[in-house]
């Protein structure tokens, strides 16, 4: 039988490195505008501050949908072939390659505030949250993103792969439900950086370059 305190002392044999270097990469790619925190900071602002969390909370539960079938598929052909896991990994990271070549010709999102007047409206809190979860386990990108980005923060010599990818995927659930949050909770002082040039342009080549160096991590590496 399966002990929760055997749970946590098999995830103190993962690499605090590895875990900290996704963390970090986590944290700068949740950051950067795109379609899911634009979509909660719109909501925020139109609908009401709860709105924008429990959209919040939907969108960061269906990350472990994605997880969970990434850490299944990836762990099983780790496992059986050594040939088919580098298909993958080369393949995942022409996808990291892509979404940086997508980032490029991304225009700026504005948000008119003159078109998006507050209309807090007492929706319930479980439609939203159902709302939020079925926009993310209904997008094919999230699953590619997360076949091309968990390889490379595993490592043969810890605990079950399957086991790691599943840490990993609570950890970026956990970090993007504290960002999405308090984008939700300060969503009035937000807009105007998201409409301001210099923050879009630097926030884009931020993400074009993490986006970049993702993908050339994940050409190198020997698993």
């Amino acid at each position: 039988m399966f002990y929760v305190g055997e749970f946590f002392i098999k995830i103190k044999t993962m690499e605090p490195g590895l875990i900290l270097s996704f963390l970090g990469a986590s944290i700068i790619l949740t950051i950067m505008p795109g379609p899911d925190n634009i979509f909660v900071l719109t909501e925020s602002l139109t609908k009401g501050q709860r709105n924008g969390i429990a959209i919040s909370v939907g969108l960061c539960t269906g990350v472990l949908i994605h997880t969970l079938a990434a850490a299944t598929g990836l762990s099983i052909i780790i496992q059986k072939s050594a040939i088919a896991f580098s298909m993958i990994k080369y393949l995942g990271a022409g996808y990291l390659f892509y979404l940086a070549y997508q980032a490029y010709g991304e225009a700026q999102p504005t948000i008119d505030l003159s078109t998006h007047k507050k209309a807090h409206k007492n929706e319930a809190t479980g439609p939203l949250i159902k709302k939020g979860f079925l926009m993310n386990i209904l997008n094919p990108k999230v699953s590619l993103f997360f076949i091309a980005f968990l390889p490379q923060f595993i490592t043969n010599d810890g605990i079950n792969v399957t086991l790691q990818m599943m840490v990993l995927g609570i950890v970026f659930m956990m970090q993007a439900l504290v960002i999405f949050s308090a984008i939700s909770i300060l969503s009035g002082s937000l807009t105007r950086y998201v409409n301001a040039p210099n923050f879009w342009k630097t926030a884009k080549w931020s993400k074009i370059m993490v986006l970049i160096i993702l993908g050339l991590v994940l050409v190198f590496s020997e698993k």
